[in-house]
């Protein structure tokens, strides 16, 4: 297997993915957008991942990318109709892509909440075996606000009524970060735009506070991205 990575800024990279990956053989190319990294074809790819970042999905103007990204995202899961995950940014943009909205959020969801699995979330291959609720790291301050057409939403909570979407058969976006390894948060305060918005929503020590709240419950967000990986990788297989 191979599959093709979209970032969007060096530290919103697959996480702890990438060590499920190597274990399974399943080679990856990255190609950061941000940097102005070409959009490869997509012949030889068997999945599309696109992870997070501090842009906003109608930010065109300032990142000229994204129109590119949106559009190889439609080709993607419209014609190629190949197994698609985004994360946070990636969710975002999936939704956009297919037509849906996506907004600012009356508050930011920063921190770690449970998110609870719906009905059609139930019964998704994606989440199979996860518990109806779970703890999830969250980072971000728009949302999707509604669905694309014939789209499901598979988890939600009182802070965003859409957690995670599906897509025709195998496209899926989580709003959650799933890929948070152990260096994920510290990698993230590194950036200073990311630290400053930290400390405006958390106020002073919000880095150290979110550190102390992913480290607590790293041993769930493993066993939830072990999981998820493991059932989209066998989407792909299928």
């Amino acid at each position: 297997m191979r599959f093709l990575v979209f970032q969007h800024v060096a530290a919103e990279h697959p996480g702890v993915l990438r060590d499920f990956m190597r274990a399974d053989s399943i080679a990856w190319d990255t190609v950061e957008l941000d940097a102005g990294a070409p959009i490869p074809s997509f012949d030889g790819y068997d999945a599309l991942l696109a992870f997070g970042g501090p842009m906003d999905v109608w930010q065109e103007d300032r990142h000229p990318w994204l129109a590119r990204e949106k559009a190889a995202v439609r080709r993607w899961v419209l014609e190629k109709k190949a197994p698609f995950l985004g994360v946070c940014l990636g969710h975002q943009l999936l939704a956009d892509a297919l037509g849906a909205s996506v907004g600012l959020m009356a508050k930011p969801e920063v921190g770690v909440f449970d998110i609870e699995l719906t009905p059609a979330g139930r019964r998704s291959p994606l989440f199979a075996g996860m518990p109806a609720a779970f703890p999830a790291l969250q980072w971000h301050s728009a949302e999707v606000s509604t669905l694309p057409s014939g789209a499901l939403t598979l988890a939600e909570n009182d802070h965003c009524a859409i957690q995670a979407l599906q897509v025709r058969e195998k496209a899926y976006g989580i709003q959650c970060h799933v890929e948070q390894d152990e260096r994920t948060v510290s990698e993230w305060g590194e950036i200073a735009e990311y630290r400053v918005a930290l400390e405006n929503i958390m106020g002073p020590g919000g880095q150290e506070q979110l550190q102390r709240a992913a480290k607590e419950n790293m041993a769930a967000f493993g066993r939830a991205a072990r999981i998820i990986y493991r059932n989209f990788r066998r989407l792909v297989a299928d």
